[in-house]
């Protein structure tokens, strides 16, 4: 396959003029859904019949609490939902799922992760694929935006620990925002040729007498909350290469749109939120260029890989060609989506070596339905420190004080994710038994491994195929990585919301770190690079640099 340039450069400035036009639309949008102090009808009915009180502003802690017996009890009904399938209604016929599987698919869906351990279309009926799986792809994300949100108010808030109220947060991102924009994505991805039928798997004989298996199902409606919550996951087990998922050109570029227009609006949500439009176009600015110099960056080593004469044509779908794929390799692996319309094991090294790097990055370049921006926040503090420590001055963001106990949480943030992907991908190495479910040998078999806890960790659920992790071992190790990722960070941010909404805001002076414009939009894109290279270039050179030097 050749790069057809004019195509990658059509494609991309589609995607920056459509998020040009509807970044402020939308962040506008978002500001006023979790401002307001209006309550929907259905929203009303929804706080009545589940007793919660929509006016109570929940400390930090009780919102973590909240927070997390929502999502461990979400483990339990999936997980229970799915070795109970044989009894769910619209199973088709299938029963029990692996409890091993069953376990680490609870954890990947309630993570945000939707790392997938089995065949989809031959292990799950359409009762647990729209009554857990897409469920939790809706709520995940909710979770996700609840956590930005509140963040946003222990910055903007003063003489508090209050960060508003998980459950209307929760409520609010699902009913205002997820569902009306996946209801419209699923009615566009119908008319592109996305399946939606109950029409289950049926036999067709074809020409030459052969029999061929056609599955169907509710297809577009997961197939679009999956992208816009930035979940991945595929309803069949080929993902976004299936036709059935991604029948065309436009169906693929729409999707990358999907994926990442939630988080590429969040900077403009977080500008309106604190009062400043500048901070938000910072920070805008910083991911969008990552997304660009990653995109131009992964087509150059596809490109230049089969211009050795050496053919990528393998994992690639030949639909599509080099352009849409790495477009779409980029944009899954720059968030936490992990959909995939191209076989990440068959990238080129050094494109191989660039999907990770993307998700090593913390996936900030937009990053996941709200841990995008949450962990693009987290970096900015840090760039203020470094900043501070430069001028002599005690470190200020938005107004407030950035001390030791803001900079320990901060910290162990930044040690959790990468800790997490280096201590699974060494326990995993180290056991024989483990290692051997990467079959490959070499570079390209710690590759595999390394993928995955990088993947894990940062609940992108993405891999390169090689890799098994259904069996007892990997399956529990890759779910408490995935666990851990998500909550323990999540934990942090609502912690550094509380002490941040505690103080009382001090104004700027002359001597204050301007926290807008290029300068800041420098030191944080280096500070976000300078922390990815001191925790994963070590690991990377011994896998895909390694291997693209032998190749």
């Amino acid at each position: 396959m050749e790069l057809n340039l004019l195509s990658f450069i059509t494609q991309m400035a589609i995607l920056v003029v459509l998020f040009g036009v509807l970044h402020q639309p939308m962040g506008r949008y978002l500001a006023s859904t979790f401002t307001s102090h209006r309550h929907l009808a259905v929203e009303r009915v929804f706080y009545k019949a589940s007793g919660v009180d929509a006016q109570a502003d929940q400390h930090w802690k009780v919102y973590l609490r909240s927070l997390m017996v929502f999502s461990v009890l979400s483990v339990v009904v999936v997980f229970l939902g799915l070795l109970l399938q044989g009894v769910l209604p619209f199973n088709q016929g299938l029963g029990s799922v692996n409890p091993w599987v069953a376990m680490n698919t609870a954890v990947s869906f309630v993570t945000n992760t939707n790392w997938q351990t089995y065949v989809p279309e031959s292990t799950l009926g359409f009762g647990a694929q729209m009554g857990l799986l897409a469920v939790q792809n809706f709520l995940s994300a909710a979770v996700g935006l609840a956590v930005v949100v509140a963040l946003i108010r222990g910055l903007t808030r003063s003489e508090t620990s209050n960060v508003g109220n998980f459950w209307v947060d929760l409520t609010r991102a699902t009913f205002r925002v997820l569902l009306p924009l996946a209801i419209v994505a699923a009615v566009v991805l119908v008319i592109t040729g996305v399946v939606q039928n109950w029409g289950g798997t049926d036999i067709h004989t074809v020409v030459g007498g052969a029999a061929q298996t056609v599955p169907g199902g509710p297809v577009a409606s997961q197939e679009a909350i999956k992208e816009l919550g930035t979940n991945g996951g595929g309803y069949f087990n080929a993902n976004s290469a299936h036709p059935f998922e991604n029948p065309t050109a436009f169906s693929s570029l729409f999707e990358v749109f999907l994926l990442l227009f939630v988080p590429f609006c969040l900077p403009a949500m977080y500008g309106r939120m604190v009062g400043d439009k500048r901070q938000g176009y910072t920070l805008l600015t910083v991911m969008v260029a990552f997304w660009l110099i990653s995109t131009s960056l992964m087509t150059w080593a596809v490109a230049a890989f089969s211009g050795t004469g050496t053919s990528v044509a393998e994992g690639f779908e030949q639909r599509f060609g080099i352009a849409p794929s790495t477009i779409f390799a980029t944009g899954t692996t720059l968030t936490s989506t992990g959909a995939v319309n191209v076989a990440h094991d068959s990238l080129p090294p050094l494109a191989g070596g660039l999907a990770m790097l993307n998700m090593m990055l913390g996936e900030i370049a937009p990053g996941g339905v709200g841990s995008g921006l949450y962990g693009l926040l987290v970096l900015a503090l840090v760039a203020v420190f470094i900043g501070g420590l430069m001028v002599g001055r005690t470190p200020e963001f938005m107004g407030k004080k950035i001390g030791a106990s803001q900079m320990k949480y901060v910290a162990i943030y930044i040690l959790v994710t990468p800790g997490m992907a280096l201590l699974g991908t060494s326990i995993t190495v180290a056991i024989p038994s483990l290692a051997a479910n990467a079959p490959a040998t070499g570079p390209h078999g710690f590759s595999e491994i390394l993928y995955a806890f990088a993947s894990t960790a940062n609940n992108n659920g993405s891999a390169f195929g090689g890799i098994t992790t259904s069996g007892p071992g990997l399956a529990t190790l890759t779910a408490i990585v995935m666990f851990v990722g998500r909550f323990l960070p999540i934990m942090l941010v609502l912690a550094l919301a509380g002490s941040l909404a505690k103080q009382r805001k001090v104004p700027d002076t002359a001597g204050t770190l301007a926290t807008h414009g290029p300068l800041f939009a420098t030191l944080l894109g280096g500070v976000s690079l300078l922390v990815t290279a001191l925790t994963y270039f070590p690991a990377l050179a011994l896998g895909p640099a390694a291997e693209g030097l032998i190749k």
